[in-house]
């Protein structure tokens, strides 16, 4: 006769923000399995709830807050029995989140995140006199491994480095996430065998700032090199490179990025204003005229290239000039992929004593305006796209369409970009498959599977 051996409790788990949130929170997962703990899909008659959250910018710690309502609203009903709340909002907001919200019954901030278990544990124990748990900022980052993921099977995130030492003005994350560390190039390897042994096909690579990777702990940039050595993984197909800072692009770089066979030539590189005066006073160490020259290069080198890329509108004394002018280079630079952020006050950042507030309503009418714009840029590439032969990674059937997928080309993020509708049989989850491309709908592109 086989036995079980019963969970220490239930819990459920809400995992918010950006990829690097995500990876803690599949990092937290794995802790608390290990531990005995068993998770169920939805928080209704778990014993406790993990909101892992984001603190980043005002939206986003307004989406935070209002899922921890939620679970305190399903607290008072006897629905659940505990919350433990982690993440961003937890490290920015330490005590003060618990006086803002008493019904919280543990903290944990994002240092914290490997005593999870720690925290589960004083829960189901009513050991209630420590109700938080927050540690110092890594100066060695912490390990990946064993993940529980919640990505589907065949595509992951890799987190190659913690923190940031770049200090923008608008930014909170170097407070939340402290300086730049970087993983050693054998760590973030074994990291990449095991997802892959786990049947990553896809894997893409996160950081606070990814071309900055290496200069901490060896002395110089080392990006290119350990993309040669995630190159070298079998059953590996594409690497996807994710928050790319315009600075940083060696030419080691451009000759793995030209000459890679996993690489997909595709880049997210964040360049929030284009006039010299915004990104003066953003502190972005990068001007006009040398991100001209970098774009002019990727296009020359990496002609097939979809770049993606964010902007801030409304920062602090943009004048209708400053953003026009980024308007114009907007259009003129044909990006295939734009994200539109209105400037969030922060109060604790150097951006938000400066002088020359832009007002809400004008901040909201920008962002609009350049949004218009883009969009009929990406709607032009979609076009452009029709009759190409592509190849397509199939994330899911499509719901309620016999016979249609839903994939990404090497031109698709997982969760931010448009997707490929993709008409044939017989296909699966995971797989490569060759397409031509025979309509566009919007952001998205519709294909029929192919021969190869």
């Amino acid at each position: 006769m086989s036995t079980t051996t019963a969970p220490k409790a239930t819990f459920a788990f809400v995992s918010l923000g950006c990829p690097k949130n995500l990876v803690d929170s599949e990092r937290m997962l794995g802790l608390l399995g290990a531990d005995g703990y068993a998770i169920q899909p939805q928080p209704q008659g778990a014993d406790f709830v993990i909101v892992n959250t984001c603190g980043f910018i005002e939206p986003a710690r307004q989406e935070s807050l209002g899922v921890i309502r939620e679970m305190v609203e399903l607290k008072r009903q006897g629905q659940i029995k505990g919350i433990i709340v982690a993440g961003c909002l937890a490290e920015r907001k330490k005590e003060a989140l618990l006086e803002e919200v008493p019904e919280i019954d543990h903290l944990v901030g994002v240092f914290g995140r490997e005593e999870i278990t720690k925290a589960a544990d004083r829960f189901i124990g009513q050991l209630d006199e420590q109700r938080s748990l927050f540690r110092p900022a890594t100066v060695k980052l912490l390990d990946d491994c064993s993940r529980l993921r919640i990505t589907p099977r065949h595509y992951a995130y890799l987190k190659i480095s913690e923190g940031c030492d770049r200090l923008c003005t608008f930014c909170a994350i170097p407070g939340m996430r402290g300086k730049h560390v970087t993983k050693p190039i054998e760590r973030v390897v074994a990291e990449a065998q095991e997802l892959v042994r786990d049947g990553v096909r896809e894997l893409n690579i996160v950081a606070q700032d990814t071309t900055y990777y290496g200069r901490d702990l060896y002395g110089e940039l080392r990006l290119a090199r350990l993309l040669r050595e995630l190159e070298a993984i079998d059953r590996l197909r594409w690497i996807r490179l994710l928050y790319c800072y315009p600075q940083g692009f060696t030419d080691e770089l451009f000759d793995v990025l030209t000459s890679s066979k996993k690489v997909v030539p595709y880049i997210d590189m964040p360049l929030q204003h284009i006039n010299d005066r915004m990104l003066r006073r953003m502190q972005r160490r990068v001007g006009r005229r040398e991100t001209e020259d970098l774009l002019a290069r990727l296009r020359r080198e990496l002609p097939q290239l979809a770049l993606r890329t964010t902007f801030i509108v409304g920062f602090p004394g943009e004048t209708e000039a400053e953003f026009q002018e980024l308007c114009d280079f907007v259009t003129a630079a044909r990006f295939e992929r734009v994200g539109v952020f209105e400037y969030s006050h922060e109060p604790d950042t150097p951006a938000a004593r400066l002088p020359d507030v832009v007002p809400d309503e004008l901040k909201s009418a920008r962002r609009a305006r350049l949004m218009e714009l883009q969009q009929q840029v990406a709607f032009d590439w979609g076009r452009r796209q029709i009759g190409r032969k592509l190849e397509v990674l199939i994330d899911a059937p499509a719901p309620d369409q016999d016979g249609v997928w839903i994939g990404r080309s090497y031109a698709d993020a997982p969760e931010i970009d448009g997707v490929t509708y993709v008409a044939g049989r017989r296909l699966r989850t995971g797989s490569f498959v060759p397409v031509e491309v025979i309509e566009a709908d919007g952001y998205d592109l519709i294909a029929r599977a192919v021969k190869s």
